[in-house]
């Protein structure tokens, strides 16, 4: 047969190559929906895994500083979280050296892991507070943010206790309460699925685009 007229055949696909392929599962097309659904769920429903997720810092000292906060406010068109806490602890210090933060939210129902690295800034006066105090104000959870001592203090006798809140006026300038509103603007999300065959892995950010990611 001439050399010409010889027709060049393709390689067969290495089963195992086809097989890999095959079990690739991708993101859901409507994640980003779906992650904003269950993050504004869990504002609401004091049974959701992710009303509590833990919130990552760097300390004034530089080293890690994680613990759990509670979940207050989720809004998908701002892309922003919100926390309340105390003035006085910690963590307002520290996001105020250094505003990066990254949240951890794990659901068991869902068996998904999700990551959000965000930018914070801390309130403590203004509109924002005063309106989170005026809905605080009404529940039980109001005296965790009128104690005389700081989160994380030492235990104080009475007159101790007594003397630190005289002292602790002139700065609070009337203010009866020391409620801080935390927000955070999301920069990305990083979203984990644990299945028992696969798992499946994304990246999502701000523009709405997702990148599938190796687990």
């Amino acid at each position: 047969m001439d050399s010409h007229h010889q027709k060049t055949i393709a390689p067969m696909p290495d089963p195992i190559e086809i097989a890999l392929v095959d079990s690739i599962q991708m993101p859901p097309e409507n994640l980003v929906e779906r992650l904003w659904q269950e993050l504004t769920r869990a504002t609401h429903d004091r049974h959701h895994d992710w009303k509590t997720p833990a919130l990552a810092t760097t300390g004034i000292d530089g080293t890690p500083q994680v613990r759990t906060v509670v979940l207050r406010n989720a809004d998908p068109v701002s892309w922003a979280l919100a926390v309340y806490t105390d003035a006085r602890s910690p963590k307002c210090a520290e996001l105020m050296k250094s505003d990066t933060a990254q949240f951890v939210f794990w659901s068991a129902r869902l068996h998904w892991q999700l990551r959000i690295s965000t930018q914070a800034r801390v309130h403590t006066s203004g509109a924002l507070v005063d309106a989170a105090w005026l809905k605080v104000s009404q529940s039980r959870a109001s005296k965790d943010y009128l104690s005389r001592v700081a989160p994380g203090s030492l235990f104080l006798n009475d007159a101790e206790a007594g003397q630190n809140s005289q002292n602790k006026q002139e700065s609070q300038k009337g203010k009866d309460h020391h409620l801080t509103v935390l927000t955070f603007a999301v920069q990305s999300m990083d979203w984990l699925s644990l299945g028992r065959e696969s798992h499946i892995r994304a990246r999502v950010t701000p523009d709405g685009r997702v990148v599938h990611l190796q687990p």
